[in-house]
């Protein structure tokens, strides 16, 4: 070639209008801020609904129980093994296990140490709903000391309300060495059993026992066994699943809104984000259409200079290959400069909106650098068969 793309250039700008050229460019630029917005927002929405609550296993746990109302309070409001045979056959739903309670009377004492007794109650549930189960939590009969799980939300109550009565506030650590008398009392007997703290639950707000020493003393001490539950544990991949808590709502089931706070919204938050993202894409597309009314009017304007540069030789594929070279650099600072906006929003957001919540992060996530790059080779792709098309339909 005789002459440089560098040096025709001129000739196939010239009496062309820019002002469709940049009103594309910054077509394209809102969308891909809309699109890359959007979908990191999506993002964080499933983050805050994925770790929310204590998983295990890759599941979450949540307690349900009925709803107490002036309609049903004489009535018996616990769950029945139909009732759990149903939750069971849900599909949302992979597993429910209830929380055993006490038909017995149970009395607890501190002795010198904490100089505190009151009546108490406790229950057992299903080793595998349990977040922190450690080896000695197990019980064997006639085995004097008995172990317990507690929850770490009654620890917080009684150090709060321990200094009114006089008593010592009490550490995890230290709690762990206070031996406490359970006095249990039943209509066939009773039994006295020193109790010790093996471990704290963060998801349970219960005084757990190992489920055959609750099932033994019911039959022992009160001469029946324990067939209904007030409260049941439910285990599922999401808690915030729609079907899952449209089926409580239908069920009239009561649940912890903390575990599914943001499931409530999640349809209305999520709809409203794909909205957004369907928007950037429809600017997206619209930007590359008035770009393609540019290119043609490029082409048609310098129709005479192509057909000369055809005369000297140059190649259709070689002219088109060049003029979609000239605009890849535009295409990547586009969508890079949406990148770094999205990154400006993300570092906003968590640190002024949910100020710093661990859950989520400061930087934005891999996925969306993932679609700023497939945006880059996109609209390179879509330009250069853009361009090439012109100039094969014209000559």
């Amino acid at each position: 070639m005789a002459l440089s793309y560098k040096t025709i250039k001129p000739l196939l700008l010239t009496g062309t209008n820019a002002a469709s050229r940049w009103f594309s460019y910054i077509g394209l630029g809102i969308g891909v801020l809309l699109l890359l917005c959007s979908l990191q927002m999506f993002i964080n929405i499933q983050q805050l609904l994925t770790r929310n609550s204590i998983r295990k296993n890759g599941s979450d746990f949540v307690s349900i129980a009925k709803n107490i109302t002036n309609e049903n309070m004489g009535k018996d409001n616990r769950f029945s093994s139909a009732d759990i045979a149903e939750l069971k056959a849900q599909p949302f739903i992979e597993d429910a296990a209830p929380l055993i309670p006490n038909l017995f009377r149970v009395q607890a004492s501190a002795g010198q140490m904490v100089n505190f007794s009151s009546d108490i109650f406790i229950e057992a549930l299903n080793n595998n709903f349990i977040d922190t189960v450690p080896p000695t939590f197990t019980w064997v009969e006639n085995q004097p000391t008995l172990p317990v799980i507690f929850s770490s939300e009654f620890l917080e109550m009684y150090n709060v309300f321990a200094p009114s009565w006089e008593l010592p506030q009490l550490s995890p650590a230290t709690a762990t060495n206070v031996a406490i008398s359970l006095h249990c009392e039943g209509k066939l007997g009773e039994r006295i059993f020193i109790a010790r703290i093996v471990a704290f639950s963060d998801r349970v707000n219960s005084i757990l026992v190992p489920e055959n020493f609750l099932e033994w003393a019911n039959k022992t001490l009160e001469g029946q066994d324990s067939t209904k539950s007030s409260r049941v544990f439910i285990k599922t991949k999401d808690a915030n699943n729609s079907d899952l808590l449209k089926f409580l709502d239908q069920k009239d089931y009561r649940v912890n809104k903390d575990k599914t706070m943001f499931g409530r919204s999640k349809q209305i938050l999520q709809g409203i984000i794909t909205g957004l993202g369907v928007f950037g894409l429809l600017v997206i597309l619209l930007a590359l259409m008035l770009f393609s009314f540019y290119l043609q009017l490029v082409i048609a304007r310098s129709k005479d200079n192509l057909q000369l540069l055809l005369t000297l030789g140059y190649s259709p594929a070689w002219l088109s290959q060049n003029m979609a070279k000239q605009f890849m650099p535009v295409y990547i600072f586009v969508v890079l400069t949406g990148l770094a906006l999205t990154q400006v929003m993300q570092w906003s957001f968590h640190h002024f909106v949910m100020y710093d919540r661990p859950e989520l992060s400061s930087f934005v996530d891999w996925v969306v650098i993932a679609a700023a790059i497939l945006l880059i080779i996109l609209s390179i792709i879509t330009n250069y068969r853009l361009v090439k098309r012109l100039l094969y339909r014209m000559f």
